[in-house]
């Protein structure tokens, strides 16, 4: 076997690598070894699993992807550890560069392989490599310097799940919220929705009880022992989260046990404003915990005294160590637990009060993610200031880091390229010079008065260093021009460097007469357009200069004219329904006409609402006593009132939506029609069509088989389906999921997916069909095996080793509109339909997929599609 092979054996035996990574399939080449481990991340992880806590994986960065300092930290990380813990000579490691430029990577395998053979290595049992004679050309690591130049580091989030898991304490929250008692046998009996209230009013009694334990049995007891700032340094602001939790649970048993919970969305909205205190305390617990940490091991009667404290809390079940990780898990419950309640309440004004209420709870899980995040962001700022000497100034006033790395740089003075290491913020460009492992700040450009300007000249010439663009002066003074090594460098440079312009000179800053910046916030701040608050702990929004209103970047369109300077803007406020205007809110509840009513008897309330059956009404206002509601026609937009027995609760609702822009969608079209347009196509090509002129139904037209056959789409109380255990809100979102999914769930003779749109070209198709074929050689000849959990992406400008994307593991609908502030994060607007390819990233952020493109979003964002 060859040599790297077996490294990449250890690694899976060390429980680094996943037994399915590409390393182990057959076309696998040592590149894909080398791009694996180049961030650093995965070896600072190997060292925990030979010997746990050899490095605090919370000091490293865990997606330094588009940062060579941040890789750079990580493997020296991994150096360090291996000298210090692991008593390996300076002489047996490699250096940082022979992995990051990938300069000497089998230098990289000899470090593993000594690794390997070291006392604590063995202890574990694990096999050391190599276990035989390999016999393979050395000419294998002669090129992969350049193709790591043209691929970059590999942006493999499944690989860090198991590094840092996000969902720390989980255990510890579900042990200690269990009931101490098995439900009695009529339990069983309760419906759902009760359940949910039981699981609310339960939880939160079990949670209080928990804080006034750490209060009680932890924190006065060690008064006596720490001095004031110790305990404020350890226990941040628990005292005052048990005085909110006593309210809170005294309310809600309340309104559960005596108002039959009618009152429960009030009382979450209420108190969101109070339990805004989470964001200090999740972005402090951290520290608070490694601080407990150093105290223990210094303070040996601290560490007797918690020992004999945690008996008289809970027996010794629980450290303090253990609870303080709790108050976090449980302020980013809220949401979910309300996400179940309102999925089974059908009385549609409750469900309605609920939606609020669970939008005010998600918007505090994602304030709370964000301050958390904030707080990495900054201490990856420290670092970065730590290591650029002579410079005068605070990086933090530069906003959110966007990527550094080696480029060659040229000002109109000077035209020889210079090289240089930049650091990209919002605001400003470092540009500084390396010496060692320090640099040297030669220049700050501020990015307020620049713009880019593309070179396209510089891609002809094809070599490295080459490829450039330039930093405009908005006042024609001195500009710049970045050269960088390769095509794909110029381009990812280019896109961060948009981001950056984009989010100090966003589109619509100054709509409506405002002048808004970029501006971090000293107080909890609520956007004046949605009145979502404004998260994070700096540059959490746009600030306006001139009437003093802060607003989200994806807001900044949406506020009316300027005015004069408000009293209380740049205050929280108090909750409202956002109106966005032409969008209409998913949260307004929606009902399906029953009947027809055309004016008679007239409303004597206001002008009537002309409704036929099977029309959507939005409910703009519902009184269950009165027999008159208002509404809003859906696919019209009219607004009036109508008799409230015309109506049913309609359980999803298909939002109007133009598809011709669709590569499947063919408009009006008879069979006959689309049997012609789909017979001399392959199989598995599809389209989808209205069945008549009115166009109110619609079908699908797939090849298969050879033959063509059509599928009419049925719609039930506003869905979408084809199949009766299958419904959808959109035929969009219908679609989506038969391309991954076989239409035989419904059709027992169409054992195929949707594949491939009508509209894309046949060479486009077929060669699409070449590679879902699994056995058919791709590029260079190479052949690539499935791996369980994978699945093929159309052709794109990728690498072939990207061909592969996780399976979508579900389909959400955009509830809001979100603006990326970096690269890796996804645009979304209201309405779009996103596909879930994790859940599991940090802070509350999924990946997926919308209009082709992947990336990161806010998972508070998006509403899911129910089984």
């Amino acid at each position: 076997m060859e040599y790297w092979r077996q490294c990449a054996l250890w690694l899976i035996n060390c429980k680094v690598l996943p037994p399915t990574h590409r390393v182990t399939w057959e076309s696998a080449q040592v590149f894909d070894l080398a791009q694996t481990l180049r961030d650093g991340v995965l070896l600072c992880q190997l060292l925990n699993n030979l010997r746990p806590q050899s490095i605090n994986l919370k000091e490293i960065n865990l997606r330094p992807q588009m940062s060579q300092f941040l890789c750079l930290k990580n493997i020296r990380t991994f150096l360090s550890a291996c000298c210090e813990i692991f008593a390996m000579k300076k002489s047996e490691l490699f250096e940082a560069f022979d992995l990051f430029d990938v300069r000497d990577f089998g230098k990289v395998m000899d470090t593993l392989s000594r690794l390997s053979h070291t006392m604590i290595a063995q202890q574990t049992g694990i096999r050391p490599f190599p276990t035989e004679d390999s016999v393979e050309d050395e000419d294998i690591y002669n090129h992969l310097e350049d193709l790591i130049d043209e691929n970059g580091v590999e942006d493999e989030e499944d690989l860090y799940d198991c590094v840092y898991d996000d969902d720390e304490g989980g255990e510890v929250y579900e042990d200690l919220m269990r009931p101490e008692a098995a439900p009695p046998p009529k339990q069983a009996e309760m419906d759902i929705r009760s359940c949910c209230l039981n699981e609310i009013k339960q939880t939160e009694e079990k949670y209080t009880e928990t804080l006034e334990s750490i209060e009680k049995f932890f924190m006065v007891p060690l008064r006596k022992f720490l001095s004031a700032v110790e305990i404020e340094k350890v226990f941040v602001n628990i005292p005052d989260l048990v005085k909110v939790h006593r309210i809170l649970m005294v309310e809600v048993q309340d309104s559960i046990l005596n108002k039959n919970a009618h009152n429960l969305y009030q009382i979450f909205i209420a108190n969101k404003e109070r339990l805004l205190i989470y964001g200090k305390y999740c972005s402090q617990v951290e520290t608070a915990i490694a601080i407990l940490d150093e105290i223990c091991k210094e303070k040996e009667d601290v560490r007797l005294k918690l020992e004999e404290c945690s008996k008289r809390a809970n027996n010794g079940k629980f450290t303090l160590r253990d609870l303080l990780v709790v108050p976090m898990q449980r302020v980013l419950k809220y949401h979910l637990l309300l996400q179940e309640l309102v999925k089974h309440t059908h009385d549609t004004t409750d469900k309605s009060n609920l939606r609020m209420a669970l939008d005010a709870m998600k918007d505090l899980a994602q304030y709370v993610n964000e301050v958390k995040r904030d707080n990495e962001t900054l201490r990856e700022i420290d670092q970065y200031q730590k290591s650029i000497e002579n410079l005068n100034q605070s990086l933090r006033n530069y906003g959110r880091p966007k990527g550094d790395g080696e480029v060659r740089v040229t000002s109109v003075d000077k035209r020889a390229k210079q090289d240089r290491h930049i650091f990209l913020f919002d605001v400003a460009v470092i540009v500084c010079k390396r010496r060692g492992d320090n640099y040297e700040m030669k220049e700050v450009i501020d990015l307020n008065n620049f713009k880019i300007t593309n070179n396209p000249t510089t891609d002809k010439e094809n070599k490295k260093w080459s490829y450039g663009f330039y930093l405009t002066h908005n006042q024609g003074q001195s500009g710049f021009e970045f050269f960088f090594k390769t095509k794909e460098l110029k381009k990812k440079w280019l896109e961060q460097f948009g981001m950056a312009i984009s989010n100090i000179r966003p589109d619509n800053a100054r709509s409506n007469f405002h002048e808004f910046k970029m501006h971090t916030f000293e107080r909890i701040t609520s956007c004046r357009a949605c009145d979502m608050l404004l998260r994070g702990i700096f540059n959490q929004g746009y600030l306006c200069s001139k009437c003093g209103v802060g607003a989200h970047k994806e807001c900044l369109g949406r506020l009316s004219c300027c005015g004069k300077t408000s009293p209380d803007s740049g205050t929280l406020r108090p909750q409202k329904r956002p109106d966005h205007g032409r969008r209409h809110d998913p949260g307004l509840p929606k009902m399906l006409v029953i009947r027809n009513y055309y004016g008679v008897p007239s409303p004597v309330c206001g002008p009537p609402l002309n409704i036929q059956a099977g029309d959507i009404i939005e409910l703009i206002c519902a009184d269950l006593h009165s027999s008159w509601w208002q509404g809003r026609i859906l696919t019209t937009r009219e607004v009036g009132f109508f008799p409230s027995d015309a109506v049913k609760p309609c359980p999803c609702v298909p939002k109007p939506v133009d598809y011709s822009a669709q590569p499947w969608f063919a408009g009006p079209m008879e069979r006959l029609q689309a049997e012609a347009e789909l017979i001399n196509r392959g199989n598995s090509t599809y389209l989808v069509r209205h069945r008549s002129r009115e166009c109110t139904e619609y079908a699908i037209s797939i090849k298969c088989n050879n033959d063509v056959k059509h599928i009419k789409i049925l719609t039930k109380e506003g869905c979408f389906y084809i199949a009766e255990n299958k419904k959808f809100r959109s035929i969009l979102e219908l679609i989506e999921y038969y391309k991954h999914h076989s239409l035989k769930e419904g059709f027992r003779s169409l054992d195929t997916t949707l594949q491939f749109p009508y509209k894309e070209p046949e060479n486009a198709a077929m060669h699409r069909a070449n590679r879902h074929g699994g056995n058919t050689p791709l590029l260079c000849g190479l052949s690539f095996v499935t791996a369980g959990g994978y699945s093929f992406v159309p052709p794109s400008s990728a690498p072939f080793w990207s061909v592969f994307t996780p399976k979508v593991m579900g389909i959400a609908i955009a509830r809001y509109d979100f603006s990326p502030r970096d690269t890796r994060e996804l645009c979304l607007q209201e309405g779009d339909v996103v596909k879930i390819y994790t859940k599991s990233g940090a802070n509350g952020w999924w990946r997926g997929e919308v209009n082709g493109r992947v990336g990161w979003f806010p998972s508070t964002y998006v509403e899911e599609g129910e089984e």
